[in-house]
């Protein structure tokens, strides 16, 4: 698939790979909905993408979080352009807080965004795609193979997403639809900045190591080549590729080595 003229709606357009999305998708060609909480930046950002690469796009105020916000952007995009070819999952918030201490409503909102926005989307976006034989992108995780401590809600999320898509591709192995799980590692962007904290107010400063992760641009460019060729399952690091294996040939070994590395983070949660 040749994204030029292609019509790709990207939740979580504002900041870190959604932003980086937006940019590289316009490069190839493609016109954009992007959809955010953020309205003014993600005006800033349509109106920028459309003069330096002569696209078009439009920014749509979303909470993906809410069902009807959800269905007002796919009717949005389908007003405005006629179709749609790509929609990319992107939306999400991350935490940071032992279960034990943390407020069940910072899960349930981990799973509001997650996992019932892509739901949500999804749901109002497939019967256009299975039209266009276009693709249903979900940007997952390695948490969703391998329980983070720390962030139980993140990884629940993660999990469930994973398996809705896997599920879902199954639904359309016959239709044409192209559904792809695209994992990054660890991605140098602001979701550990505003990652719930156990009260669930947003904890600022990562304490992870920024400057050794993916970019977000790297992650783009990758996401958009594997809508290109079609792809299943994005695993995107070298760390994230024997996480998956050794959680198959190892687990328990696996359990201790993960402990080990939260244990080794800025103000570490696991003593």
């Amino acid at each position: 698939m040749k994204l030029n003229n292609k019509i790709v709606i990207i939740t979580g357009a504002s900041s870190g790979i959604g932003k980086s999305l937006a940019e590289e998708f316009a490069r190839r060609g493609a016109n954009l909905v992007l959809a955010a909480r953020q309205y003014v930046t993600l005006c800033e950002i349509a109106q920028s993408l459309q003069d330096k690469y002569q696209i078009k796009a439009v920014a749509v105020q979303c909470d993906v979080a809410v069902e009807s916000d959800c269905e007002h952007l796919i009717t949005q995009a389908i007003t405005t352009f006629g179709k749609i070819d790509i929609l990319i999952n992107n939306a999400g918030i991350s935490m940071r807080a032992l279960f034990k201490d943390a407020d069940l409503q910072v899960l349930k909102t981990l799973m509001d965004v997650n996992f019932w926005g892509m739901v949500y989307c999804t749901k109002y976006a497939l019967p256009e795609i299975i039209k266009t034989k276009g693709s249903v992108v979900g940007v997952s995780s390695i948490a969703g193979y391998k329980g983070l401590p720390g962030r139980t809600g993140y990884s629940a999320s993660k999990f469930a997403m994973n398996g809705f898509l896997d599920a879902l591709r199954v639904e359309n192995l016959k239709t044409g639809v192209h559904v792809m799980t695209a994992c990054p590692g660890f991605t140098a962007s602001n979701i550990r900045n505003t990652a719930l904290n156990k009260d669930g107010n947003q904890q600022g400063e990562s304490t992870l190591h920024e400057e050794k992760m993916m970019t977000a641009d790297e992650v783009a460019i990758i996401i958009a080549d594997g809508v290109e060729k079609r792809e299943r399952t994005l695993i995107m690091t070298a760390q994230g590729k024997l996480t998956v294996l050794l959680s198959k040939l190892i687990p328990a070994r696996l359990d201790q080595l993960v402990y080990n590395v939260f244990a080794k983070e800025k103000d570490a949660l696991l003593k």
